[in-house]
Order: C-alpha cells, then sequence, then structure tokens
C-alpha cells in the first residue's frame, strides 16, 4: 500500500511566510526557516515554498532565504515561484531543492515542461495548477491566482504530465483557505486524468478532511495544506496518529 504524504506549504512574500483566503487578503505568520526546520523535526513528508509574488512580479525567486530553508530541513524540498526558464530549475536545484514546481512560466511556454523533464528527469518537474470553476467549467489560473488564462484545466493538466511533468500539485482557489474541506469534485477530475501523483491543495480545515480525502479518492497521494498547520490547528504527528487508526498508511 502506498504511503500517504502530509506537506505543509510556505507561502513567501518578501521573505516571510504569508496566508490568505482564495489566494486573497495575505497576512504574515512567520519565519520560513524557522517554520521549515519546525515542520523537517515535526514529522511533516516534505515541504513546499512557494514564491508567491515572484511571477506577478516579473522577477526571480528569492534565493538567499531559500538556501536556508535547504540548509535546516531534512525532508524533500519542492520550490515554485517565478520558474520561467531551464536556468531557474538550474538555479533553484542548486540553491537545494529536490523538486521545481512551475504554474505561470509553463502556461507562457509550454515547452519548458519537456526541456526540463529531459535535462532533470520526470521527478523533478512537478505542474502546480491553480484551478477555479468559471460557469462550472475548471479553468486554469495564472500568476497566483490573479489571472484567467480560459485554458480548460483537466486538459492541460494532462497535457503537462504527457509533457514530462513527474507530479501534480491541484490547487483549489475556490476552496483555498476556506477550512471547509478538499475539492473532492475537482480532484477526481484530474487524479482519473493522469497516472502520476497528485497532491490535493486548497481546504483543509480539520484533521478528518484528510481521512475524508484518502478515504474518498484513493488514487490521491498527498494532501498539502498551510494556515492549520502554521496556527497549530492541526498538528501533524496527531494528524498521522488518527489516519493510522482510519487504516491510511503514512510514516510516523
Amino acid at each position: 500500500m502506498i504511503t500517504k504524504r502530509i506537506i505543509p506549504c510556505l507561502d513567501v512574500r518578501n521573505g516571510r511566510v504569508v496566508k490568505g483566503v482564495n489566494f486573497e487578503g495575505l497576512s504574515d505568520v512567520s519565519s520560513p526557516v524557522e517554520l521549515g526546520k519546525y515542520y523537517s523535526d515535526c514529522g511533516a513528508d516534505e515541504l513546499v515554498f512557494y514564491d508567491i509574488t515572484a511571477s506577478a512580479e516579473g522577477r526571480a525567486l528569492f534565493t538567499d532565504i531559500l538556501k536556508e530553508v535547504a540548509k535546516t530541513i531534512f525532508i524533500p524540498l519542492t520550490v515554485g515561484g517565478g520558474i520561467n526558464t531551464l536556468e531557474d530549475f538550474d538555479r533553484v536545484l542548486k540553491c537545494g531543492a529536490d523538486k521545481v514546481s512551475v504554474n505561470s512560466g509553463a502556461i507562457r511556454n509550454p515547452g519548458l515542461i519537456k526541456e526540463a523533464a529531459r535535462k532533470y528527469g520526470n521527478q523533478c518537474v512537478v505542474i502546480s495548477a491553480d484551478v477555479k470553476r468559471v460557469d462550472g467549467v475548471f479553468r486554469v489560473f495564472a500568476k497566483g491566482g490573479r489571472e484567467n488564462t480560459g485554458m480548460e484545466a483537466i486538459g492541460w493538466i494532462k497535457s503537462c504530465v504527457q509533457n514530462g511533468a513527474g507530479e501534480v500539485v491541484l490547487n483549489s482557489i475556490d476552496t483555498d483557505g476556506v477550512k471547509g474541506g478538499f475539492d473532492l469534485e475537482m480532484l477526481k477530475a484530474v487524479s482519473d486524468a493522469v497516472n502520476v501523483p497528485v497532491i490535493a491543495s486548497g481546504g483543509a480545515g480539520c484533521s478528518e478532511d484528510f481521512v475524508t480525502l484518502f478515504n474518498a479518492l484513493p488514487k490521491v497521494d498527498a494532501g498539502l495544506a498551510a494556515s492549520i498547520f502554521h496556527f497549530g490547528e492541526v498538528q501533524i504527528p496527531e494528524l498521522k496518529k488518527i489516519l493510522r487508526e482510519n487504516n491510511i498508511n503514512v510514516r510516523l
């Protein structure tokens, strides 16, 4: 049985971890270095680090803070934000990332995924899709959820995987920060469409939401969350204990 992963997410802006609701109204949480170490020490399976305004501000990702985070953790690190070229992949990997997450960069240049997968391997390339319902259709959004691309999301994600993305992070803008549970309908559509690991992001409000996720959608490989971990509403060791009690396989 595949072990399900629990992944905290650090949304970083101006060198600080921030959190909002539906991608808006961001408030300051903590230092990414301190928070990253805390999660590494308390049983998180991986860590995701997003420089959330790099794409919108048209700049490269902050590498100094990233290096500090990578030095202090002992779990796999996925990094995204402002990834537009192979040089960006190279720079982030040299800073200590294990996987690179690409979103707006792949929308602008669909060939980027294929090039990166060829050079660094599929396991290194993560497609992070910010998706929202527009008139009942799943649409892809760019620039940190600010811009509707008009692209239908399931077809887009499928094409990214066919081009070499080895993992999908599905961020539901509809459920982000709302704490009403993961977007099961959207996640089912994506996990049925691809044959690579799918990470659920957006909507976790309590431990039970992770139990529901993994029971309802066995194909989903991991649950990602931010604020419930950052604000201590859910402790990762306790969450894993609850998952185990519900016969969901996790690494303790």
